[in-house]
């Protein structure tokens, strides 16, 4: 039998479908909703071929436990981790030059999540993960990613500062985020072959971590907070690049 992973919320099931249908396994939707919202994920899951069954929206939450499902829940084929190999084959066809997310041990799925979604906007190539001590894509990385977790791809390696050696070896410039970097990210230059590299939930990179990167930023803070959330860190210093990459009126880009 195939590995299954739940899905929910409207948003997610749609994203994964549209990513691969062919993954899709079947489908449950509250009987009770009769909305357009509703109704075209029915639609959609109904072109692919996907069986859909009505439930009570009490046996959806049953499958989905603690996760906002909107009235929907999806069962895909089961899709491990991709790893070290994947990662190498993927930079390797890579067009342009690499923009990377390195996460050194999210935990929280909610904030993995969030930063899938924005890696998603700011065009990042891959996010990185370690396989230890980690979040991997769970439902609610699903759901909280507005489907984002079906789109960029995620790596998980077993070990992170190989992996940070290896991208070193391929030229890509490893920028980690630290409270006590020297320098802000607005006056550091993001273009090129980039890994931007973000610590955990209140403990931030691990010694191991920061040793591997070859430069530490701190985003400048006016007030009496003294650090930002991972993913709120990981969307100033993703656009800022972008910003960089694409070009500005000041001629740095």
């Amino acid at each position: 039998m195939a590995q299954r992973t739940l899905l929910g919320g409207v948003h997610a099931v749609q994203a994964a479908v549209r990513h691969d249908p062919t993954r899709a396994l079947e489908a449950w939707v509250d009987r009770r909703r009769r909305d357009d919202r509703l109704r075209r994920v029915r639609e959609q899951l109904e072109a692919v071929g996907c069986p859909v069954h009505e439930s009570e929206s009490d046996a959806l939450g049953r499958l989905v436990p603690g996760l906002s499902h909107q009235g929907v829940v999806l069962a895909m084929k089961g899709q491990g981790p991709r790893g070290d190999q994947a990662l190498a084959a993927l930079l390797d066809g890579l067009e342009e030059e690499p923009l990377l997310l390195v996460l050194d041990q999210v935990q929280d799925p909610h904030n993995l999540g969030a930063c899938l979604r924005t890696a998603d906007a700011a065009g990042v190539h891959a996010v990185i993960a370690p396989r230890d001590r980690a979040s991997g894509l769970t439902p609610v990385v699903h759901r909280v990613s507005a489907g984002a977790a079906s789109t960029v791809p995620f790596f998980q390696v077993t070990n992170l500062a190989r992996c940070l050696r290896n991208l070193r070896d391929r030229g890509i410039w490893l920028v980690g985020a630290a409270g006590d970097g020297r320098d802000s990210p607005f006056t550091a230059d993001l273009r090129g072959p980039l890994a931007l590299v973000l610590g955990a939930e209140g403990r931030g990179l691990r010694r191991l971590t920061r040793e591997h990167c070859d430069h530490l930023l701190a985003i400048p803070m006016a007030g009496e907070v003294e650090s930002l959330n991972v993913s709120v860190a990981t969307g100033v210093l993703l656009f800022e690049a972008v910003r960089q990459r694409q070009g500005s009126p000041d001629g740095r880009g």
